[in-house]
């Protein structure tokens, strides 16, 4: 049948998605698994339950659809990025659980390096900045409160891997350790412009260099499954970062394209083409996809909290009971009330890195409900989105006139939010007709590798606008309302846990 299965391993659950040969969905299993929070600003999970989780919606998307392996040509797989995981070389035991992309306990760490005045030296090689985020500092953090884990490590015992690392490495048996270019540029440890690992960050980082994978391509040949784990053995012929894989779902092949996948957090991905943009506005440049040995580049700002903000009115106030309830709940919300969110729950991200700032909430008054905090949870999104817009647009101008943001991710399901945020970016917004962007790009790597499905040209001609949401947002309050979030983001920062 020449169907393409796409694991889409989430930070807060694991999927599986069939497509056939037109890039439709066949079948989709999904499967949620625990958040570990040791202590604030730490988060964890058990990397058996990024693998277990991945292999049981794998089987589930097989039974719907009615299939075996023998109809699955080959597998895609894309990845929280920044999670990382050390295990075993020879038992595939990792040493600790895998530290998440969102946890904050390497502040200080990143506080040491900077004070060495390091940071210029991972930037111009990285295309990052010093900060918690990044998998670099954490497998550090590993050897050094680990027992008897630097050591290991230093005997070549030891092995380091982003989750798509992890499940390649138990997808084959232990056989395979590679990762590809995308994941590998979000690690501090990879030299962006070289193309290869750069011993001296490692030396900085107190990384030894034998635990790294070998880098590949996004389209490569990762390994084969063994026939244990789906009763055949499936070829692994794509691999990319959650959101590069959205950027090539979303068909933004070309310079100057844009997307912006809503999950649990933000991230916008501005593509530059072959032009490493320095950001001057502590953006991060990054490799937007790497096909055939040739490096795309992108301009990426990175928002830790979108979705979670939806999360938090559920999970945390209780003021609604499904996600879908904000929007219609924040569109009843008093027009004459300047609440604003800031949703610092875990530090905030691009452009303003501040890893120890929290939460807060401003310009409340005993009129303010439910349905006010509804309106700025989901504004601070589109607040927070405008920041790593204006950033973009000082870095790097395409000469391509006004930008048109392509988005996805499970916020975007929402009209009044996505209404809200063409109002504030004055800019349309355009969500596909396929909002499963990411698992495509994946899908679609394996696929045009596996030749059965269309190449870069011919699929971005598959790409289909479902809406287009245009600004109506009168300028002058448009302007009102962002400076109000400048002040809220000022307040907040100056009210740092540090101090």
């Amino acid at each position: 049948m020449g169907l393409i299965l796409a694991i889409d391993q989430g930070t807060t659950s694991s999927r599986a998605i069939l497509f056939d040969e037109r890039q439709s969905v066949v079948a989709v299993a999904q499967e949620e698994f625990p958040q570990h929070f040791p202590a604030s600003g730490q988060v964890e999970h058990a990397p058996e339950d990024l693998w277990q989780t991945s292999v049981r919606t794998c089987r589930a998307a097989m039974d719907k659809a009615g299939i075996g392996p023998g109809d699955i040509a080959a597998i895609g797989i894309t990845n929280q990025r920044e999670t990382t995981l050390v295990w075993d070389r020879e038992t595939g035991e990792p040493v600790y659980n895998a530290i998440v992309w969102q946890d904050r306990r390497t502040s200080d760490l990143c506080a040491a390096l900077k004070a060495r005045g390091l940071e210029p030296l991972f930037t111009e090689r990285t295309g990052l900045l010093l900060d918690p985020y990044f998998s670099g500092t954490k497998v550090a953090w590993i050897l050094d409160n680990v027992a008897d884990a630097r050591s290991r490590a230093e005997a070549g015992r030891l092995v380091f891997g982003t989750v798509d690392t992890w499940l390649i490495w138990k997808l084959t048996g232990g056989r395979v350790h590679v990762t590809d270019a995308t994941n590998a540029s979000r690690t501090l440890m990879y030299d962006i412009g070289k193309g290869s690992w750069d011993p001296e960050l490692c030396d900085h980082l107190g990384v030894p260099v034998s635990m790294l994978p070998e880098v590949l391509d996004c389209n490569a040949e990762f390994g084969v499954s063994e026939a244990s784990v789906f009763g055949a053995a499936i070829p692994i012929l794509g691999v990319a970062g959650d959101q590069q894989a959205a950027t090539l779902g979303q068909a933004c092949f070309e310079p100057g394209m844009m997307k912006a996948t809503y999950g649990t957090g933000c991230f916008a991905l501005l593509n530059t083409g072959e032009d490493r943009v320095v950001s001057r506005n502590r953006l991060l440049t990054t490799i937007a996809y790497q096909l055939d040995g040739r490096p795309t580049y992108a301009l990426e700002g990175s928002i830790f909290i979108a979705g979670a903000a939806v999360q938090w009115l559920r999970d945390g106030l209780g003021i609604i009971e499904r996600a879908e309830q904000s929007g219609p709940l924040a569109g009843e919300a008093d027009p004459n009330q300047d609440v604003y969110m800031v949703p610092a729950f875990t530090g905030l991200g691009a452009p303003w890195w501040d890893a120890e700032a929290r939460g807060a909430i401003f310009g409340l008054t005993r009129a303010s409900g439910p349905r006010e905090f509804a309106r700025a949870a989901l504004e601070s999104v589109c607040y927070q989105t405008r920041d790593l817009l204006e950033a973009k647009r000082r870095d790097w101008q395409s000469g391509n006139g006004q930008t048109v943001l392509r988005v996805d991710g499970g916020m975007v399901a929402s009209d009044w939010t996505m209404q809200c945020l063409a109002d504030i970016l004055a800019a349309p917004i355009d969500r596909p007709t396929v909002l499963e962007t990411t698992a495509l790009g994946a899908a679609w790597l394996a696929g045009s590798k596996a030749g059965i499905w269309p190449d870069r040209d011919g699929f971005a001609g598959t790409w289909a606008l479902e809406s287009r949401f245009e600004p109506t947002m009168d300028a002058a309050l448009r302007e009102k309302k962002y400076r109000g979030w400048l002040e809220a983001v000022r307040r907040t920062l100056e009210n740092d846990v540090r101090q």
